[in-house]
Formats: structure tokens, sequence, C-alpha cells
């Protein structure tokens, strides 16, 4: 494995490997790797013949109240574990390689981003797109993987790739998850002991929405307002949002039909929690 801190000695390795012929999987990550960030590195091991993990904390998408500065960071942890995925090339720049001056250009979306996440995090998905818009530029990999638990920002990206029409084809990978349901995340080790135990009522209370769909409930607000009862009651956490959207499309739905979401946020003492729920409704 590569470890590469330079754009251009990037841009310049896999330029080399696309000339020979070979697909080029992408992993893009923030790094303190888990098992979730290991199942995609794992995927793209499988699917293509060069893989490129890119860890970097990105200052874009960190509002001026967020955990930008005590997000978790373990560079010499993160290199043993890709190291051992057998992954070929490790891209760690700076935030200064990455934005050496004031951009004067910067990707805006316009779509799927006034609800969820986004609708507390204005701006968020800006600094998302533009940084995912320069990492494919840095890149253009055959593939670039995405976990679905970020399931706003894989519908977000989807929309990036078709609009900025990137010959790139985006894989979107399940949530994994502890063996008591909650999903996998970097965030996890700041919940204090007593949230982790509460916290796996976000996963239960999905798993009960699910078992009354498909027993023939289809008002999104009373599913809504069912989980919201399990999660207030059952937890300390502070809901965010629970919301059912069209998915990818994340337009409201009177009643329930097609690809649907069922996503949730909830905010314990140090940390934000996500989790989703995509599913058919014939």
């Amino acid at each position: 494995m590569k470890v590469i801190t330079s754009i251009k000695e990037m841009q310049s390795e896999l330029s080399k490997q696309k000339s020979l012929g070979k697909e080029i999987g992408y992993v893009p990550t923030m790094g303190f790797l888990h098992e979730g960030h290991l199942t995609l590195l794992n995927k793209a091991r499988q699917e293509n013949e060069i893989v490129v993990l890119s860890i970097f904390v990105n200052p874009l998408q960190f509002g001026p109240t967020e955990d930008f500065s005590t997000y978790p960071r373990d560079f010499e942890r993160d290199r043993a574990l890709a190291e051992a995925e057998r992954i070929d090339y490790l891209f760690y720049p700076s935030v200064e390689e990455m934005y050496p001056n004031d951009s004067s250009v910067k990707v805006v979306v316009q779509d799927r981003t006034d609800v969820l996440c986004g609708a507390s995090r204005p701006g968020h998905f800006n600094g998302v797109a533009t940084v995912i818009t320069k990492f494919f530029n840095i890149m253009m990999p055959t593939r670039a993987y995405f976990g679905k638990k970020d399931a706003q920002q894989v519908a977000v990206i989807a929309g990036l790739i078709a609009d900025f029409h990137f010959p790139i084809e985006l894989i979107a990978v399940d949530i994994v998850r502890e063996k008591d349901g909650l999903a996998k995340s970097s965030r996890n080790i700041n919940l204090l002991p007593e949230e982790r135990q509460q916290a796996t009522i976000l996963y239960k209370s999905l798993q009960i929405a699910k078992k009354a769909i498909d027993e023939g409930e289809r008002n999104p607000l009373g599913l809504i307002n069912m989980i919201s009862e399990m999660i207030t009651s059952e937890s300390n956490g502070q809901i965010d949002y629970v919301e059912i959207f069209s998915y990818p499309q994340l337009k409201q739905l009177e009643k329930l039909e097609g690809t649907i979401i069922i996503a949730l946020a909830v905010k314990f003492t140090k940390v934000r929690l996500i989790d989703n729920l995509i599913m058919h409704i014939e």
C-alpha cells in the first residue's frame, strides 16, 4: 500500500494505472475506520483491480457549532486497517493541499437538501458535493462506494454524478450494524455508556415501523408518531427529525408507495446519530 499526500502524485499514479486498462474502486472517508468502512473497501477490492481509500476530514461540511475539531482521528490505526484490507493507495491530503486558497468556485446542491440532515445543517451538502467533486476529478475512478447509512448523501452524490456527467458508477452498500442493531459509526465512541444502551431504540423503532408497513400501514404521519414516541419514551436522546420520503427523490408522501426511506436523527449528549430504512412498497 502506498500512502500519498499530494494531489499531483495521486493523479500521476492513477493515470498510470488507467493507461494499463485497470479498473479503479474508490472509497472516500473521514477516517477513524470501522467495520462499515471496511465493508466498502472489501466490496471495492472484489470488484476492481486497484482500490483507493481517501481519508480527509472535510471542514466545508461542518457547521460553525459542529464537531470538526473533535471528530475522531487516528491515522496510524487507519493505516494498519487499510493495509490489512490490501488497499493499493491511501490518499491522505492536508486541508491546505485540498483547499490551498479561498475557492473561487464551490458546488451548490439545489435539490434533495432541504429535508433530513440538510434542513438542520445548512451548507453541509454543498461542502460534501464540493469535496467529492474534487476527489472525483483527482481520482476519476471506475466505481465509487458509499454507505447507505448516509442515504441522503448517496442521493445527493447520485445527482452529482448524473448532472456533471461523471463516468463513474455509484455503488451504495448496505448499513453495517453492531450485534444489537446500532448502525456502526465513527461517532459512536462519543456515546455515554447509558446512551449507548438507549441508542438501540433507533433501529428497533425502524424495524417495528417496517412490520407495521408489512401488515398494511400506509399512513406516513402515523408511523412517524409511533417511531417518535418510542424514541422519546426509551431514551434521553433529543429527536432532530423522523421523516418518511420517496427515495431517492426525497419528496413528501401522502400515502406510502414505491421506494421509500424512513430516516431519523437523534441527538445525545456529545453525538448526533442517524439511521434509516429503505424499502419498496407495491
